[in-house]
């Protein structure tokens, strides 16, 4: 099980921590699950990057980064060396852990 820490850079939004969180999710579905707004206009299948997100702490708990997920990555506001897909950062079985995630300032996209 995970513990999984959300951080915002949008104004007015408080930290979140989840705690017992199943493996074989990823960042993305477990935001979701839990009303936490990160958006993801392709539907969370990797060709887009509105599920950007910075891994503060915790990557080794999460899939290495593809060359098809870094293109995207490329094409998203403000990358960072931290820089992932909400949607590919998939938590490993067979590992617990925490897990601390930057979500960047969501207020500059429309829709979802």
């Amino acid at each position: 099980m995970y513990k999984i820490n959300f951080k915002f850079e949008e104004k007015g939004l408080e930290p979140v921590t989840l705690s017992n969180i199943a493996a074989d999710q990823s960042i993305l579905e477990v935001a979701l699950l839990n009303n936490i707004e990160l958006h993801h206009n392709c539907g969370g299948v990797c060709a887009c990057s509105t599920c950007h997100v910075y891994v503060e702490k915790g990557e080794e708990f999460l899939p290495e980064i593809t060359d098809k997920e870094e293109d995207f990555i490329d094409r998203a506001v403000s990358p960072r060396l931290n820089s992932r897909l909400g949607c590919q950062c998939i938590l490993e079985e067979g590992n617990s852990g925490e897990i601390t995630i930057l979500v960047p300032d969501q207020s500059q996209f429309l829709g979802e």
